[in-house]
């Protein structure tokens, strides 16, 4: 367990590297958590170019307190990149996905303290409702009733309070992660966020930075193919060469 400066345990896993001084952070999606099938996949495939430090996010899985949705998260974030660091590894790069994503574009911008940052299918802006399923993710926000499925069928916390203030959105905070290097990673199926965020996200970026756009690639870890986690894989190793 780590725990947040604001006093939250949070759950995480090392698979450690021997070989290299280059340390993963995965930040995985609303309702996931490292434990996941999805997760552990990509975990072993990023093992094969780092240490990896998965973990799971406030409000999600055996961590404590309540989710979020990506404000308070990269306090969860900081807490397992200064893991990483009294690991070992002189190097940090962190790979999110979905809010996962939009928590690492906004650590980085905000906290800084890594080495490259990796953003696959993550929202360039909030209150995004045009796709039906943002639109079930806000019911289970803003809902008693929506809370209760997600506590019962995810073993997610969501917070009842809402954002005060609101947090800066992730196509701001990329302005910020330079130079620190970001890659984006969006597919062109994505059915939650449309390929527009990843632009706007690319657009408020300054360099280095670089914009995938994934042929039929749906969202985030479960439509993450291990061909395309490899080359994530090698575009981070390629930043420490």
């Amino acid at each position: 367990m780590l725990r947040t400066e604001d006093g939250v345990r949070v759950d995480a896993a090392h698979t450690p590297s021997a070989h290299t001084d280059l340390g993963i952070v995965m930040a995985h999606g609303f309702t996931g958590s490292w434990r996941d099938r999805t997760a552990r996949r990509i975990v072993h495939v990023l093992s094969g170019y780092g240490g990896v430090i998965a973990f799971d996010f406030r409000g999600h899985g055996r961590s404590g307190g309540e989710s979020t949705v990506g404000d308070l998260e990269i306090l969860d974030l900081e807490a397992a990149v200064l893991h990483a660091r009294v690991a070992g590894y002189s190097r940090i790069a962190v790979v999110g996905f979905s809010m996962g994503a939009a928590v690492a574009v906004r650590h980085a911008g905000l906290r800084g303290g890594v080495d490259a940052v990796v953003a696959v299918s993550g929202p360039a802006r909030w209150y995004y409702r045009d796709t039906k399923p943002m639109r079930q993710v806000h019911w289970a926000i803003e809902r008693p009733l929506g809370r209760w499925a997600a506590r019962v069928a995810k073993r997610t916390r969501i917070a009842r309070e809402e954002w005060d203030p609101i947090p800066m959105p992730p196509h701001e905070a990329a302005g910020l992660v330079s130079p620190t290097p970001l890659l984006i990673v969006h597919g062109d199926v994505d059915t939650f966020f449309p390929l527009d965020h990843a632009e706007q996200m690319y657009a408020g970026a300054r360099e280095p930075k670089e914009l995938w756009i994934e042929r039929g690639f749906g969202h985030a870890e479960s439509a993450a193919s291990p061909d395309l986690i490899r080359r994530i894989g090698k575009w981070i190793s390629s930043n420490f060469s």
